[in-house]
């Protein structure tokens, strides 16, 4: 069951958009990447923008038929695959002729590969018929990237019909959306991220292709995106506890990535890394173990080769060089690259405003906000059309969105139904309330700019790619949201693909000129001055429960100094020192 994948590296999920056709512009070239199946509306606009480019008949799914939500996404993950199927077949139809796809594939390949080994030896061979059989041998061994899935667990809320009824529970936003995936021709992966969603993991146990055929093999997996070992065991026991296998976590820095950022309590990647690393055998027997359990109990087939469990990490990632310490000190898998390729017309769908905007943004336009209606932290640019317009509707006393898509509604504090509280309606709600407290100036103001802050992910986060490809507007709102993390900070300029896979593997160097401290040094960064932002945003009186927690992410941060003075021999050279080591420990001994 050891499925190596062409490329050492993949395409995280991007935002709702920024990756939602991403296998159609990669897959053909070996590259996995996520698309993003929440908004059943984008997808069937994408469905029916990627029909038209091909030439393909298109049939609408309305939402006023049944199921109509994970309908869509069946049948938009079933064109993507059908279109890879097809760029793969004519790529293996091409003659070995420099600029053709089926070349651009062996190019990109990592040096390490023994495909691309091959590749050279064929070029150099000078035996026509061997050379003629080689080429044959190349053209079986091309494998597509993966065309994985991503469900945001934390966005899962009910559904209601016409009459305003609460649907049953596999209606909601999650449970749709994995029974899209599901029901879909797809082998490959659903990757689930922040956190535990009970009633989604037990959903799963419906659908045969999570459970492994007679030999063993399992049609859809299910991929994790963790922030820690403790969490990569609980979860994956609990799934153990259904049978189901989880073939790959994902170890994601707390705050060193885009998009949402879940923070730990102070523990750095570094020492997560090396967790897993030490314990990843009684991991893997541990879950096995629970797993082949259930499946006997279920009268399923069970595991009789030891399944693979993929470990691999995103987050922060900026040079070849550590990706590859990555790889080779704590033995991943693979690694996770995903704002640099915001820079990459070619990969992601970006529209030319933003798209120029960000490649020439600089440091301080990289900021972690609280945009998100979710009350998660949110990586966040300045310089979008999405925040010019939450700012002019605050100016003309209109604060707060519209509200369409309600994914992100969490709050029933005014009302019976849950509503958003980045929607006019919550924030009119919410500045009446604030004014009759008769709070103090300075209060009154600090809580309605912390409101006001709160931004239309839904809308904003997909615009792009209507703009980029002329579709028509969502809502007719084309204000675009993007959430790059702050690595992004390093990179300046447009790039091709192949520029940016060359840089992943080394051939290639596309940071920029300013000095960049390596990986683990910037998300140590990030937490120090994260604990003082909560430091100084609580209140003034701090209860005993919350001085233990900042005395705890303290500690932490401490022990991974100490942890990082440990690493340094083994570091590739200049990597970091004791000298920036000694002046982070200052800063966090400087916080009170």
């Amino acid at each position: 069951m050891i499925n190596r994948p062409a490329h050492t590296f993949h395409i995280p999920v991007l935002g709702l958009s920024f990756s939602i056709d991403t296998p159609v512009k990669v897959a053909r070239y070996g590259i996995s990447s996520v698309v993003s199946i929440i908004d059943d509306e984008l997808i069937e606009d994408m469905r029916r923008y990627h029909s038209e480019q091909n030439n393909l008949e298109f049939t609408p799914i309305s939402e006023k038929e049944p199921d109509y939500r994970a309908r869509r996404i069946t049948a938009y993950l079933n064109l993507l695959q059908d279109l890879v199927d097809m760029q793969v077949a004519q790529l293996r139809a091409m003659e070995f002729t420099p600029g053709t796809d089926l070349w651009k594939y062996f190019e990109l390949l990592p040096e390490t590969s023994a495909d691309k080994q091959l590749f050279h030896q064929m070029l150099h061979e000078t035996n026509s018929e061997q050379q003629a059989a080689m080429k044959q041998q190349l053209r079986a061994l091309i494998k597509p990237g993966a065309v994985d899935v991503n469900i945001m667990a934390k966005v899962d809320n009910p559904r209601y019909d016409k009459a305003g009824n609460q649907l049953p529970d596999e209606f909601s936003d999650a449970l749709s959306s994995l029974r899209g995936f599901a029901q879909s021709n797809l082998s490959s992966s659903l990757v689930i991220s922040a956190g535990y969603n009970p009633r989604l993991f037990s959903y799963a146990e419906q659908f045969d292709d999570f459970f492994p055929d007679e030999y063993g093999t399992l049609r859809k997996t299910i991929i994790l995106k963790v922030s820690d070992y403790r969490s990569a065991l609980v979860q994956g026991k609990i799934l153990a506890k259904k049978g189901i296998w989880v073939s790959e976590y994902r170890i994601e820095s707390g705050l060193n990535c885009g998009g949402h950022a879940f923070a730990t309590e102070g523990v750095l990647m570094g020492p997560i890394l090396e967790e897993f690393k030490q314990k990843r055998s009684e991991l893997h027997a541990e879950l096995l173990s629970l797993c082949n359990s259930k499946l006997r109990e279920k009268g399923k087939h069970c595991f009789t080769a030891p399944p693979q469990q993929r470990i691999s990490a995103q987050g922060g990632i900026g040079t070849a060089e550590e990706n590859n310490f990555l790889l080779e000190y704590y033995g991943l898998d693979g690694t996770g690259w995903g704002s640099p390729f915001l820079l990459v017309p070619e990969a992601t769908n970006l529209d030319e405003t933003t798209l120029h905007d960000l490649a020439a943004a600089q440091k301080e336009d990289f900021y972690l906000s609280n945009s998100s209606p979710l009350g998660v932290p949110f990586n966040n640019f300045r310089r979008t059309s999405s925040e010019a317009q939450r700012k002019m509707r605050i100016q003309k006393g209109r604060p707060g969105s519209p509200c369409y898509k309600n994914y992100l509604r969490s709050n029933t504090e005014f009302t019976d139904k849950i509503i958003c509280t980045s929607s006019r309606q919550y924030q009119n709600y919410k500045i009446k309330q604030l004014e009759s407290m008769n709070l103090p100036a300075d209060e009154f103001e600090k809580q309605v700019n912390a409101l006001q802050e709160k931004d239309c992910l839904c809308e904003g986060l997909t615009a792009s790619v209507r703009v980029k490809n002329s579709m028509k507007l969502s809502h007719n709102m084309s204000a675009v949201a993007v959430c790059p993390g702050p690595n992004l900070a390093y990179f300046s300029g447009v790039f091709s693909l192949k520029e940016m896979v060359h840089h992943i593997y080394g051939q290639l160097q596309l940071t920029n000129k300013l000095e960049r401290p390596h990986m683990f040094i910037n998300e140590l960064q990030l937490y120090i001055d994260y604990l003082k932002t909560q430091i100084q945003e609580s209140k003034a009186a701090v209860e005993e429960k919350q001085k233990k927690c900042f005395s705890k992410f303290k500690a932490n941060l401490h022990s991974g100094i100490e942890y990082y003075s440990r690493l340094l021999p083994t570091l590739p050279h200049n990597a970091f020192n004791m000298v920036q080591l000694s002046a982070l420990k200052l800063q966090l001994a400087g916080i009170e």
